[in-house]
């Protein structure tokens, strides 16, 4: 059993022992002390938006957290199954002093996660994550009287105004992409994208195939969307003779797409196709994080603009693209965050988006795909052991390769003139995350083999 307490949430397995795992108790405590910090910055009654997906446990979950909130004097507006980033959009809608996802993301059945929200529906800051650490530790809570209980409320209606502010932006063309007649397969691996998705696509005027579509939290497959895992989505795509395949994780904030062949777009590039099509309506800056493809640079600077690279984690690509003022940014991982819409990634914003951009250009999804610069990412680590000094490590890399371009903001990133290399060490294990990226995906293996040879002879000297 795993509990992980980060500044960003609380995840964990379901069952076992308190302060292990996630268990009642835990959910308790930590529901209590975010409660405690929205209590101590907001000087009103606050009012808290809890949404889920559809995870055997979630269920469990929402009526603990609940009852919780109400028991601090919070209220609570109760979304029910729904998506991330419709959760995030209802806290400003609804203008709440914060937010909880129940949601473990891309991870297995087993696992659930309470994620943190501030009052721009934006996940909460390092320090207030750090804050909310130790008021649990202390586990010091003041619970409200019986005449100052909160209040639940539902909110039916939070999905369609999700919908119909995407539709609303100038950027997608609900019109032009009903005319085509798309037909797509969605893969919507048992949870809150059997519901949004076919219903934003029916907002477009596309024909939705679903596999996957019951909401019971019963994963069909491995729900991080990896080539690896979605042989059954590609092979409906060839079988139905579709123009595409939509893949989206359990919470519907990451997104990747099957060609019409059924090859994989590659999550990577999502990002990139629907940057592509943002810059031509607008020329502006990109921002993705240092392990996320180079491609999107490329794109970026061939329409006349400006790419960032931030510290990976949404937060910190959140807060690049603000400084930056960039018109979209986002993850590899196939995360789009769209900030006319709101600061943070969506599956849902994506697919319109992309639907647009395959509209327009009047291409297939394999020749858009091969209109992009074709970049290869090898994923390495190397374990270490307790007595190595990791970051003697990196600093050793850094001054190895000084003569590139070199990135210290998060680990250590190594621009070459066609290939980069980014290492990361891990939070909680002694592991040091290699990838490399290039044109071919034997160069970057190359590349990241070079570069652990080298580690392993430094540890060699020092020993």
């Amino acid at each position: 059993m795993t509990l992980i307490k980060s500044i960003s949430g609380i995840r964990g397995t379901i069952g076992g022992q308190p302060g292990n795992s996630l268990t009642p108790v835990d959910v308790v405590k930590y529901t209590a002390a975010f409660a405690t910090i929205l209590k101590n910055k907001h000087n009103q009654t606050c009012k808290v938006v809890l949404g889920r997906d559809a995870r055997i446990s979630g269920l469990m979950l929402e009526n603990l957290i609940g009852a919780t909130l109400i028991s601090m004097g919070i209220d609570v507006i109760n979304l029910g199954l729904t998506t991330t980033p419709t959760t995030e959009m209802a806290v400003v809608h609804h203008k709440a002093q914060g937010g909880i996802i129940l949601t473990a993301s891309h991870n297995p059945k087993q696992w659930n996660a309470l994620k943190l929200l501030n009052e721009k529906g934006e996940f909460i800051s390092a320090a207030d994550g750090e804050w909310l650490l130790n008021i649990a530790e202390k586990g010091k809570f003041d619970f409200t009287d019986v005449n100052s209980l909160g209040k639940i409320q539902k909110d039916n209606d939070a999905l369609q105004r999700h919908i119909t502010a995407i539709i609303n932006l100038p950027m997608v063309d609900a019109a032009l992409i009903g005319s085509k007649k798309f037909k797509v397969v969605v893969d919507a691996i048992n949870s809150s994208g059997a519901i949004a998705v076919p219903q934003l696509l029916s907002a477009l005027g596309v024909e939705a195939l679903v596999i996957n579509g019951e909401t019971n939290g019963h994963f069909a497959h491995n729900p991080e969307p990896l080539p690896e895992h979605l042989h059954e989505i590609a092979q409906k795509v060839v079988k139905e003779s579709a123009h595409a395949g939509i893949v989206v994780d359990p919470d519907v904030d990451r997104l990747a797409f099957v060609c019409e062949n059924g090859e994989m777009f590659g999550e990577e590039y999502t990002l990139v196709a629907v940057a592509n099509h943002m810059l031509q309506y607008e020329v502006g800056n990109t921002v993705s994080n240092l392990s996320s493809t180079r491609a999107l640079r490329d794109v970026t600077e061939k329409a006349g603009g400006k790419y960032f690279a931030a510290a990976v984690g949404e937060v910190n690509v959140v807060s690049m693209m603000k400084a930056q003022n960039a018109i979209i940014g986002g993850e590899g991982n196939g995360g789009i965050i769209v900030p006319q819409l709101h600061y943070g990634r969506d599956a849902m914003v994506g697919i319109a988006l992309f639907l647009t951009h395959l509209a327009k250009t009047g291409k297939s999804c394999s020749m858009l795909r091969s209109a992009f610069p074709d970049y290869h990412i090898s994923k390495n680590k190397i374990e270490l052991t307790e007595d190595i000094d990791v970051d003697a490590v990196l600093t050793y890399i850094a001054d190895r390769y000084s003569q590139y371009q070199v990135n210290q903001i998060d680990g250590v990133k190594i621009d070459f003139e066609k290939e980069w290399i980014h290492l990361r060490k891990s939070n909680t294990e002694p592991i040091i995350r290699i990838y490399a990226e290039s044109s071919s995906m034997t160069t970057a293996n190359n590349l990241a083999q070079k570069i652990i040879t080298d580690i392993k002879e430094f540890i060699q000297q020092t020993a």
